[in-house]
């Protein structure tokens, strides 16, 4: 008995570690079906969390991603968005149309009590709204939205989508989503999820590889 119950608690305390690790990708998808070329000009959009922590974001992984001749742009350059405030659909086609942005990439921090996307083991398949972007923004803006949503969370998961936007309602090319992670500091985990997402996104060659300093 004594060593059984030794063994739940080695369980349980590595259970706990694994919940409180650091950031890392435990899905990375591309879209067989995609078949369009390399993207010249590529809008980063953070769904949620808190003004500040989202224009950091944006920043971040808009220097991370950004290649000669291919720059990427945040949301917040163009539309305003104080917290909780949603984006309105006509405004976001209409950015897209006058910027010529060809991609789109939208991260969503999914709280941790929600039904994870991913389950290991399975053959991943993306659910249907997740096909175009304006169906992916339906579908969440709800909830992404609502008062107080990652407001008190310590743990989270993040998923970012990436967008071709040469179909009316944008094709889905990639996705890739994060293990639940400790929150911790925010700075430091944004720091962590841009490179763990630029690293992914070249080696899907979705983007080139950072040039050489």
């Amino acid at each position: 008995m004594r060593t059984r119950a030794v063994s739940l608690v080695a369980i349980l305390l590595t259970v706990s570690l694994l919940a409180n690790a650091g950031p890392k990708l435990e899905l990375s998808w591309k879209n067989p079906a995609y078949t369009g070329g390399k993207f010249k000009n590529i809008l980063v959009l953070a769904l949620n969390g808190n003004a500040a922590n989202r224009a950091e974001f944006e920043d971040e992984l808009v220097t991370a991603i950004s290649r000669p001749g291919a720059p990427a742009s945040p949301s917040y350059e163009f539309i305003a968005r104080p917290n909780a405030t949603p984006i309105d659909k006509n405004d976001l086609r209409e950015l897209i149309k006058e910027q010529n942005i060809d991609a789109i990439v939208v991260a969503r921090l999914t709280k941790h009590d929600t039904k994870t996307t991913y389950i290991p083991g399975q053959v991943y398949t993306p659910f249907p709204f997740y096909d175009t972007f304006y169906g992916y923004y339906d579908a969440f803006y709800p909830a992404v939205y609502s008062p107080g949503y990652m407001e008190t969370e310590k743990e989270a998961q993040l998923e970012v989508n990436w967008y071709s936007t040469a179909q009316p309602n944008g094709q889905l090319v990639w996705t890739g989503i994060t293990n639940t992670f400790d929150v911790g500091s925010a700075s430091k985990a944004i720091k962590e999820l841009v490179k763990i997402y630029s690293k992914a996104l070249e080696q899907e060659n979705i983007i080139s590889s950072a040039p050489k300093k």
